[in-house]
């Protein structure tokens, strides 16, 4: 569980990048930025799953 919690902060952290870089006109950075945000939401996905496994033990 450790990891997919650093495995979700580097992708929040991407996304928080290229967000940024979108907003100050770079258009590329926006589908780097939406890929992101895909990614972003199966971990957070994930770690309800594991969370709620987790808390029935």
């Amino acid at each position: 569980m450790k990891k997919l919690v650093e495995d979700i902060q580097s992708t929040f952290e991407s996304f928080q990048k290229e967000a940024d870089a979108q907003l100050e006109g770079n258009k590329s950075a926006g589908t780097r930025a939406r890929k992101a945000s895909l990614d972003l939401e199966k971990q957070l996905k994930e770690f309800r799953k594991v969370s709620v496994a987790e808390s029935k033990k």
